[in-house]
């Protein structure tokens, strides 16, 4: 059987501050980045997350991702949102969800336990 391994690409008009946010902010580690760290595209990693950032002052489009955790990692990740202030909000996608934003408006949505998400999925 094949795999079909997926990264999404998220736009952001300022690769170094996109970079802050998701390294220092939401934890994530920079896998690799174009041009020897000079260039406009990048990958950073967390856990399997792994996202695409590329700085494109011609793109203003947004994008939404839909992470789901298990039930311990929502809860770690609900602690560290409190340690490291990250700002964020119970929003609606079907069920509750975490949103968290990035600097250019991206969305994270993160499900929430017990919120009528698919059952099982959360375990």
């Amino acid at each position: 059987m094949h795999r079909w391994y997926t990264r999404p690409v998220l736009f952001v008009s300022d690769l170094n501050r996109a970079l802050h946010f998701y390294i220092e902010t939401l934890g994530f580690e920079k896998a690799w980045h174009e041009g020897d760290g000079q260039g406009k595209v990048c990958q950073i990693d967390r856990a399997e997350c792994e996202i695409i950032l590329c700085e494109d002052a011609g793109r203003k489009d947004k994008g939404r991702l839909f992470v789901e955790l298990t039930r311990d990692g929502i809860a770690e990740f609900k602690r560290e949102m409190v340690e490291r202030s990250i700002p964020n909000q119970i929003s609606w996608w079907g069920y509750d969800v975490i949103k968290i934003e990035d600097p250019d408006g991206n969305e994270l949505l993160f499900p929430l336990p017990d919120s009528g998400s698919e059952p099982g999925r959360m375990a």
